[in-house]
């Protein structure tokens, strides 16, 4: 029995037999994911029910999932109070908060805990579903702590419920979830974080999520999707202007 406290218990208690029941799972490569010592999980993110696939997945894995998740979620009554009791990090993007999050985050991993990470974001906006460009504080949490980087791919929550088309469906459906080994970020070991380091660090880690949920899904994945409004916003940068 793993020594994780009352309230994540209880949480395990509530959440890991509904999802038992809800999924049929398809789990490779857990052997990847170090059993001490700080580590970085990144997924791809389709549907608001992957954090209890992912969760679900790590926990099985041999560790407790702590996600960085969107300050909203953490307002919910009850449920906000308990996510902060299970060792969750509220995250409110553009706003120094974030900032105050990565730093809950660094000190998490260095402190040798399992940190979940979704760096798109938010779910992808890719019309089927395939993983998009990331953010790039996973590469900022790369850098800040020197822990191993694990791509894990995954597809099968937007079967329970499915962003597109905002539908429910409760009945067991598979989900596959694949953990590959660590991303070899060496070369940007030490480096200065800059935009452009941070933009191929977190290029590099989604290509390889990108490569896991191709195989998942049994087809050639096409390159990271950069939504419309990311589009814009580079085209309006002056030449040359950073990132």
């Amino acid at each position: 029995m793993r020594k994780i406290g009352f309230w994540p218990r209880f949480a395990v208690c509530i959440v890991k037999p509904l999802m038992t029941v809800l999924t049929a799972r398809d789990w490779r490569g857990m052997e990847h994911i170090p059993q001490t010592g700080g580590v970085i999980l990144a997924f791809n993110h389709m549907s608001h029910a992957d954090p209890f696939t992912s969760a679900h997945y790590v926990y099985d894995a041999g560790r407790w999932p702590q996600f960085l998740a969107k300050e909203s979620v953490f307002r919910v009554p009850v449920v906000g109070k308990i996510l902060i009791w299970c060792r969750q990090t509220p995250v409110s993007r553009g706003t120094v908060d974030a900032a105050r999050a990565l730093d809950a985050a660094i000190t998490a991993v260095r402190g040798g805990d399992c940190v979940v990470i979704y760096p798109e974001g938010t779910t992808t906006r890719e019309p089927d579903l395939w993983p998009m460009r990331g953010k790039t504080g996973v590469a900022r949490l790369a850098l800040a702590t020197g822990a191993p980087v694990i791509p894990i791919g995954q597809f099968g929550a937007e079967r329970l419920f499915d962003p597109r088309t905002k539908k429910l469906r409760i009945w067991r459906t598979r989900s596959a979830v694949y953990a590959g080994p660590a991303v070899d970020l060496s070369k940007w070991a030490g480096a200065d974080p800059t935009a452009a380091v941070l933009n191929e660090m977190t290029d590099e880690i989604m290509n390889h999520i990108r490569v896991l949920v191709g195989e998942i899904r049994g087809a050639t994945p096409p390159p990271l999707y950069t939504p419309a409004a990311r589009n814009s916003a580079a085209a309006q940068k002056p030449a040359g202007a950073a990132q």
